[in-house]
C-alpha cells in the first residue's frame, strides 16, 4: 500500500497520460476483436473528433491544475474535510474516500448535468456521439470540462482528500470511463456479477440511448450501485439501442467539430414529445 501511495504522489503528467493512452489502446484494440455493435462508419474519422475532445479536456485540467493541487494540500495541512477528521489509516482513506469522491465528483454532476439547461447544453456534446465506442469516453465540451473540475475539486475540499488518493481517484475513473463506453460484447456470465460493483458496458451504454427516460439513467462512472440506490439504474437489451441524441441526429450537426463547439450558446431545443412509450 505505501508503494501506491508514493507512486501516486509523486505520479509524473508523462505516466498520467500513458494511464489514458494506454487505456485507449487496449479498449480500442479490444472492441475491434469483439464488438457489440459492427455498424460501418468512418471509425478513424470518428476517432478523430472525439480525440480533439480529448486533447481540449486534457489541456483544461492541466491548466487548472494547481487549484486541485492547492486544495488536496490545504485540506491536509488545516484537517480539513471527512477523511481528515475521522481516520488517517490508509484502507479506510482508500475506500471511503474513493467512494465519496465518485460520488461527488462524478455521479452528482452528472445527474445534474442532465436536468439543469445549461450544464446540459455543453453536456450533451458528449451525448450527440451516434457511434458510442471508447474514445466516446472523453468527448466532452471544454465548458463542461471546466464544470466536472470544479466538481471535482468541491469533492476534493468535502472529502478531504490528500493528493495520492486524487491522483489515484482520477486514474481509475479514466480507466473505467473508457471501459464502459468501449463497444465490447460483453457476456452476461461476466457483466451481470460485475455491474453490481462498477459500471461496465452492458450498463452505461443505455445511458447513450437517444431517447428519454433511458439516457436519464445508469449515470454511474466508476461505482454502479449510486444508480441502484437513487433509483435510476435501468437493464436493457443493448442490441435495441441507438445512440444519439434525439434533438441532434443530423450527422451535419453531430459529426461536426465547430457546430458541437457552439452548441451550448445556440439555445435549448425542447425534448422531444413522442406519441408512443418506447419500450426496449
Amino acid at each position: 500500500m505505501e508503494a501506491i501511495i508514493e507512486y501516486f504522489e509523486n505520479i509524473t503528467s508523462a505516466h498520467r497520460s500513458a494511464i489514458l493512452i494506454g487505456g485507449l489502446t487496449i479498449f480500442f484494440l479490444i472492441e475491434n476483436t469483439l464488438p457489440l455493435f459492427t455498424n460501418k462508419y468512418n471509425k478513424w474519422k470518428h476517432s478523430g473528433l472525439n480525440i480533439f475532445f480529448t486533447i481540449t479536456t486534457i489541456l483544461v485540467n492541466f491548466l487548472m491544475a494547481f487549484i486541485l493541487v492547492g486544495t488536496s494540500d490545504w485540506v491536509v495541512a488545516n484537517e480539513f474535510g471527512l477523511l481528515q477528521i475521522t481516520s488517517d489509516n490508509v484502507y479506510f482513506q482508500l475506500i471511503v474516500g474513493l467512494l465519496a469522491l465518485d460520488l461527488l465528483g462524478a455521479w452528482l454532476p452528472h445527474w445534474l448535468a442532465h436536468h439543469v439547461k445549461w450544464i446540459w447544453q455543453f453536456h450533451l456534446i458528449h451525448h450527440t456521439d451516434q457511434h458510442v465506442d471508447t474514445t466516446t469516453a472523453n468527448r466532452h465540451h471544454p465548458g463542461e470540462s471546466i464544470v466536472r473540475f470544479t466538481f471535482t475539486t468541491i469533492a476534493v475540499l468535502i472529502v478531504g482528500a490528500p493528493m495520492w488518493l486524487v491522483f489515484f481517484y482520477q486514474s481509475l475513473s479514466v480507466v473505467l470511463t473508457q471501459f464502459n463506453h468501449s463497444n465490447v460484447k460483453m457476456p452476461s456470465w461476466l457483466d451481470n456479477p460485475l455491474s453490481y460493483i462498477i459500471c461496465t458496458p452492458n450498463m452505461h451504454r443505455v445511458h447513450h440511448h437517444y431517447r428519454q427516460p433511458y439516457s436519464d439513467t445508469n449515470y454511474g462512472n466508476i461505482f454502479s450501485f449510486w444508480d441502484r440506490l437513487f433509483g435510476t439504474y435501468i437493464k436493457v437489451d443493448n442490441s435495441k439501442l441507438i445512440y444519439g441524441v434525439d434533438t441532434y441526429m443530423n450527422p451535419n450537426e453531430a459529426q461536426n467539430v465547430g457546430k458541437l463547439l457552439k452548441i451550448p450558446f445556440a439555445g435549448y431545443r425542447k425534448s422531444i414529445e413522442y406519441d408512443n412509450e418506447e419500450k426496449l
